[in-house]
């Protein structure tokens, strides 16, 4: 799978409209914690307090012109799930969003709020994937993928602002739950020419894509993070998988303890909020600190849909988090 630059130029056609470029700053504090100079890509600024509703605004953009069923699901953990919510209504179809037990109440919530029917299946992303299969069979409903061509020209209009106004950024750092972030980041560096390092970073707790980047085999692995439910992925998929191999120069693994670190550092240095998975490449960054002396470094806070109870025991450096890797 290639996505050209004029892909991701298309899609900003679809984007721009309800998706304003997304800050990046230098917080000169954060910069201090890391010894090197850093710029933020705040994805957690966007309508759906993710990246994610790029990939579905485009998606739609394109199936709304086609035949077809007027009824679509999908399986999330709640960012997918928002931006197919929005992004569906907007183009007119009804959504429903199959999610595992025990989900973020406060993103059940809100893909409520946005008009999407939640179904609660299984107790994994995996499970809840493979209920939204059946339920498209069964009912002859459209099913939306986590990752298809359209979503990642989608998101990848976020990494073509970042690096093309940030530039030259020597390495930047990229959270992979099922991968699109990444391939679109990926995308928009090889578009511009650049020569930016690419670094993926999933949960330890979840650590399919990187034993699969590191093997080149489709690999399934456990996904128990308790924070970081965006990187909960438990089975690489092979387009996203191959593509990450093409680009990406390797993989970090985070503990829920070094995302709960960086969720606090954010806010402190920061003042923004965000999720575990939003956190991770910060966290990513922490744990390599020595070797990013003198270079310039870019992190992506993806989403900022953290629970408020969740947050709340992150900040106070409550710790029920702590896992073995």
């Amino acid at each position: 799978m290639r996505i050209s630059r004029e892909d991701i130029l298309q899609a900003m056609s679809h984007v721009r409209p309800l998706v304003p470029a997304t800050p990046q700053y230098r917080w000169p504090m954060l910069c201090e914690a890391l010894a090197c100079e850093t710029l933020v890509k705040h994805e957690n600024h966007a309508p759906t307090g993710a990246f994610k509703i790029r990939g579905g605004l485009n998606y739609f953009g394109r199936l709304a012109g086609q035949a077809g069923p007027r009824q679509v699901v999908c399986a999330t953990r709640g960012n997918h799930g928002q931006s197919v919510a929005m992004a569906g209504a907007l183009h007119g179809f009804d959504v429903t969003v199959v999610v595992p037990h025990g989900n973020s109440s406060e993103k059940n919530a809100a893909m409520r709020a946005l008009g999407a029917s939640v179904v609660e299946y299984g107790d994994d992303f995996q499970a809840a994937r493979e209920h939204a299969s059946r339920l498209a069979q069964t009912h002859g409903w459209h099913q939306v993928p986590a990752f298809h061509e359209a979503l990642i020209a989608g998101v990848a209009t976020y990494a073509l602002e970042f690096l093309s106004s940030a530039s030259p950024l020597d390495i930047v750092y990229v959270p992979v739950g099922m991968g699109s972030g990444l391939c679109g980041m990926i995308a928009a560096r090889d578009a511009l020419g650049l020569h930016t390092e690419i670094v993926g970073v999933v949960s330890a707790h979840a650590p399919a894509y990187a034993r699969a980047f590191a093997s080149g085999i489709e690999t399934e692995a456990p996904a128990d993070t308790l924070l970081a439910d965006g990187l909960a992925c438990r089975r690489t998929d092979p387009a996203a998988l191959a593509m990450i191999r093409r680009g990406a120069s390797r993989f970090v693994m985070v503990t829920d303890d070094e995302i709960a670190n960086a969720m606090r550092l954010l806010f402190a240095t920061t003042h923004n909020v965000a999720e575990g998975a939003g956190a991770a490449s910060l966290a990513a960054a922490l744990q390599e600190r020595p070797a990013l002396r003198g270079r310039r470094a870019g992190i992506v806070i993806t989403g900022g849909n953290v629970d408020t109870h969740t947050f709340a025991a992150v900040l106070g450096q409550n710790r029920p988090f702590a896992k073995a890797a």
